[in-house]
């Protein structure tokens, strides 16, 4: 395990991630454009949660780069990664119970979301952050939440309208979740703490 770790750190695989994700973060503010263009000016930052979470790890694997941590981006990604890429995976998921079928681009959202929540955690062992950083990490996510099914912000899919109850109820609990996944990972692991190589 420790050798895929090292594997992941070298710049050359950081830079390809980078590229790989920066892009994928544009085309994720894409496809949140028809809701952008419905939102109230205050909310325009709680919508596009995906490409968000995908920011901050840019954000993240650009100080990597430059062999430098970054511990507040480093929780804001682990925690919106893991939830927001299991999120909608379940979402489409459900999508296709619904229906009964899925179009090409939900299968394609499907695994790149699944990607976003395992890289989020197979770099843990580079991250830098404490309780205090995870803490503001939590606050973003729980409020983002109360923003989302509270003012109606969340990711529009509207064959599950009727079950916004349900999903809201879920979603609080992935929150829950994906807090715990940042602190066992990273703050309860703190021995396993990696450096990032130097080539």
């Amino acid at each position: 395990m420790k050798m895929i770790h090292y594997f992941l750190g070298v710049r050359p695989i950081l830079i390809l991630l980078f590229i790989i994700n920066f892009f994928g973060t544009l085309y994720g503010y894409y496809w949140y454009k028809s809701q952008l263009v419905e939102t109230p000016p205050e909310f325009l930052i709680f919508v596009p949660d995906s490409p968000t979470a995908s920011l901050f790890f840019v954000i993240v694997l650009g100080a990597f780069i430059f062999r430098k941590n970054l511990p507040l981006f480093e929780a804001l990604a682990i925690v919106t990664l893991f939830k927001y890429g299991i999120w909608a995976v379940v979402m489409n998921l459900l999508t296709l119970n619904v229906m009964g079928s899925l179009d090409p681009q939900a299968y394609m959202l499907i695994a790149s979301h699944l990607g976003m929540a395992i890289q989020g955690i197979l770099y843990a062992p580079y991250y830098r952050f404490n309780i205090w950083h995870l803490v503001i990490a939590a606050i973003w996510t729980l409020h983002n939440d109360v923003i989302d099914y509270l003012f109606g912000m969340m990711p529009q899919y509207r064959i599950l309208s009727d079950y916004m109850n349900e999903i809201g109820y879920f979603t609080f609990w992935l929150s829950i979740v994906s807090i715990f996944i940042g602190y066992f990972f990273v703050i309860r692991k703190k021995a396993a703490k990696l450096t990032l190589p130097n080539e």
